[in-house]
């Protein structure tokens, strides 16, 4: 792989005006070179500003760079933005990796991929705090279980785990696909069902720098990032096994105990 001036790794983080992105890039820039590609400019690191669904303008941000994380996506509610966000913007972030040379991507997914298990007992009864109707062995849904999209958000997140799939398979780049739990700049849940999807600024971190220095015999995987929760259905023994992901926090129980 390219290195640095320094014997690392040099790292592109998109999106990293949003809240992951930027917690995920300011830690990596403490041991890595990191360059930004975003629309707004980033203090801090080299910034290429564009948007990733115009292929030609994004391009020079991955030249001389070793892995992507990709961060950037439209969260909102319009099919439009899905489309140039999503969908072209995934593709885009992927071509030009390729073209690069990059030897690994990180595609930031999201546990909408398989939502709507969460409509079936007793995990609607685990995401609710029911714990009386939870079994003492609860079920933990993998992502190897077929995909359940909420939306049409989680639809494009699959597009772009099946995109990093192929890229994989015909171009022989390494593609890890983190499918993310909830996130709050306040870190800490507001309801039960987020207190079951949580994870943690300090997990989503580590799951993120795992995936960066994992092994060059890691060629294709998916991974849930998710704090160790009383209510948690979503399976972290993989990342643990492939990776060495442990959770360092987690919602032992829901409601939380207030400070006295």
């Amino acid at each position: 792989m390219t290195q640095d001036e320094n014997g690392g790794k040099r790292v592109l983080v998109t999106g990293m005006s949003g809240l992951i992105g930027g917690l995920v890039g300011r830690s990596l820039a403490q041991n890595y070179y990191v360059r930004a590609l975003n629309r707004r400019p980033v203090e801090g690191v080299d910034c290429v500003q564009a948007d990733i669904a115009d292929l030609d303008a994004i391009r020079p941000a991955f030249e001389g760079i070793d892995t992507v994380v990709h961060m950037a996506a439209y969260l909102g509610p319009e099919f439009s933005g899905q489309v140039s966000g999503n969908l072209i913007g995934a593709y885009n972030v992927f071509e030009a990796a390729r073209e690069a040379g990059v030897k690994r991507v990180i595609f930031a997914s999201s546990g909408a991929t398989q939502a709507l298990y969460e409509m079936d007992e007793p995990i609607k009864a685990m995401v609710e705090a029911r714990w009386d109707d939870v079994p003492q062995t609860p079920p933990i849904i993998t992502p190897q279980d077929p995909p359940r999209p909420n939306g049409v958000y989680g639809a494009a997140k699959l597009w772009g785990e099946a995109l990093g799939r192929y890229y994989s398979d015909a171009h022989g780049m390494s593609v890890i696909c983190i499918r993310i739990g909830r996130v709050v700049k306040e870190d800490r849940p507001y309801d039960a069902r987020h207190a079951a999807v949580y994870c943690s600024q300090r997990d989503v971190v580590q799951m993120v720098e795992k995936c960066v220095s994992a092994d060059d015999s890691v060629r294709f995987d998916l991974f849930y990032a998710v704090s160790n929760n009383r209510g948690r259905f979503r399976d972290i023994q993989h990342a643990r096994d492939i990776i060495g992901y442990v959770p360092q926090d987690g919602i032992s129980d829901w409601p939380m105990e207030q400070p006295g």
